[in-house]
């Protein structure tokens, strides 16, 4: 591999601001400012942990990490053709890092030696690596992301002095770099934190759950979990030009509503998660920009534990394949803002690509026939789980499912479990039937199947499935796209496809589409593959 130069700045274009509160009553210069340089952003659910490496922190808490905690490397940005600004996967941009050196089994970084944490400590190459230390040991989902880029070993990252860092390689792997800049590898406090920890906590997860650890561009000031979290700027943050927008004030409204009400009022500046009715409508009428961006590498799916009987019967799996009503979802939940995932014609060749439609229907015939088939005449009984922080579109989704699956007897109750909870009840892999978004944060294909179906990962392979072949398919798209071997792997990825299709583990429904409403003196927003927003970037007319 060759040397990368890098950019030791930011495009200019990035700046942020934010808009705030309702009109006061009496208006000043003050009042003015404090309005100018405030975004108030409202949606469903929010943040159940501070720290992206904690047990169980759920997608929310994603957006916490992305904003107050730097990472070495970030990527460039590219304009979609409906003129949103969208991460370039195979183009990076200098943060906390200023420079990267890729030689063949390593990569060296120079850091900004005027970086400083939130407390005013400087940062170093050991606060990098013990950042690293922790992502790659701590277990469960941190240390699946870190091991999805080949970085497994405390042993490869080292420490060459103050401002330079080592990463060793223990194999060839296009994805080592991409995974640097994902949202695990952030580099934190390593002397606060070790100040924190105990001989049972050894890496202060319980202090970083309810407190940031950074130097990113802004720092958590009150969280009220439930409820709110704000963001007051880090005014010495060196990893980009400083944002213009001072402080971001996040408010968790559970009514979609009082939501939609709050940004037609222009109480709220940016929401994202309400009813795809509500951006629909709201598009319409033209008071707000309305954002509308497929999730890169992403599905919303059925998926059905392949351990716990019926659903051990492929059979099973293929009948409720036949029996979900997808056209029905597309329009009355989603209101067309998704790309169907289903329905590919008989004769459709499997692309090296992903994501990509299966060629299921609806055909409650054939699915009625395929549960006789399978020893299950009169139906079954089975609960159907769905995280109600999400619940604008899993439970309508959910209620048709429900319907189609009463047909073919299969009686289900909706199982709604809180958002906060989810991913901790996902990964115990007790439920049989759920429905779940998985979006990939590497754009690749067999990036994707290395969380959501191979038999090592425990974290995102939520169905329980193990299949050799199948393994041997990741494994081998992996090694043949780090060797530049195309045949290769353009043969391994329609395999793990094709088997992904017949096997049935999960039903793709569709590829979601990221909603964001903002008030249109509000611009900067970014599409990001994590689907959260970047503060630093918003800017106010």
């Amino acid at each position: 591999m060759q040397r990368r130069d890098f950019l030791t700045t930011l495009p200019a274009g990035l700046a942020a601001a934010g808009a705030g509160l309702a009109m006061p009553a009496i208006w000043s210069p003050a009042r003015a400012q404090s309005r100018q340089e405030t975004l108030l952003i409202v949606s469903e659910s929010g943040p159940n942990n501070l720290d992206v490496m904690g047990v169980g922190t759920t997608v929310p808490g994603y957006e916490v990490s992305w904003n107050c905690y730097d990472r070495l490397i970030s990527h460039e940005m590219k304009t979609l053709p409906d003129g949103t600004p969208y991460y370039d996967r195979d183009r990076f941009r200098p943060e906390l890092a200023e420079d990267m050196s890729v030689g063949d089994m390593s990569v060296t970084f120079r850091l900004r030696r005027d970086a400083t944490f939130h407390d005013g400590a400087p940062v170093t190459a050991r606060d990098v690596k013990w950042s690293f230390d922790r992502a790659v040991t701590v277990g469960g989902f941190p240390t699946f992301q870190m091991k999805a880029g080949s970085l497994e070993k405390p042993e490869q990252f080292v420490v060459v002095d103050d401002h330079t860092f080592r990463v060793d390689f223990i194999r060839k792997d296009r994805l080592t770099i991409p995974d640097l800049a994902v949202v695990v590898p952030c580099v934190m406090n390593s002397e606060l934190l070790k100040k924190r920890a105990t001989p049972a906590d050894p890496w202060a997860l319980d202090y970083a759950k309810q407190n940031t650890a950074g130097g990113g561009a802004y720092r958590v000031t009150r969280w009220t979990p439930g409820s709110e979290v704000v963001f007051e700027r880090f005014d010495n943050w060196k990893s980009g030009p400083l944002p213009k927008v001072r402080r971001v004030i996040w408010r968790m409204v559970p009514s979609s509503g009082n939501r939609r009400a709050l940004l037609e009022r222009g109480d709220a500046d940016i929401s994202y998660d309400l009813p795809n009715k509500d951006f629909s409508e709201m598009r319409g009428a033209g008071k707000l920009t309305i954002t509308s961006v497929p999730y890169s590498n992403g599905l919303q799916y059925l998926g059905m534990n392949v351990k716990k009987a019926p659903f051990d019967n492929l059979k099973v799996r293929q009948a409720v394949a036949y029996a979900v009503p997808y056209q029905k979802i597309m329009d009355a939940v989603l209101y067309g803002l998704g790309k169907p995932m289903f329905g590919a014609p008989a004769d459709a060749p499997t692309t090296v690509s992903w994501p990509q439609p299966t060629k299921y229907v609806t055909d409650l015939a054939r699915a009625k026939q395929l549960l006789t088939e399978a020893g299950y005449p009169d139906g079954f009984e089975v609960p159907m789980s769905f995280d109600l922080g999400f619940s604008q579109v899993n439970e309508p989704l959910c209620t048709l499912v429900q319907e189609n699956l009463a047909q073919i007897g299969i009686r289900t109750t909706l199982n709604k479990i809180p958002g906060a909870n989810w991913r901790t009840e996902l990964n115990k892999k007790e439920m049989p039937l759920f429905t779940n978004v998985f979006s990939g944060w590497l754009d690749y294909p067999e990036y994707f199947f290395f969380w959501c179906y191979h038999g090592q990962n425990s974290v995102f392979n939520t169905m329980s499935y193990q299949s050799p072949g199948m393994d041997r398919l990741i494994d081998g798209a992996r090694a043949a796209a780090a060797a530049g071997d195309t045949e290769s792997y353009d043969r391994d990825v329609r395999g793990f496809v094709d088997l992904a299709f017949s096997d049935i583990p999960r039903i793709p429904l569709y590829q979601p589409y990221s909603n964001v409403a903002m008030q249109k003196n509000i611009s900067g927003y970014q599409y990001w593959f994590h689907r959260r927003l970047d503060y630093r970037a918003f800017s106010k007319a």
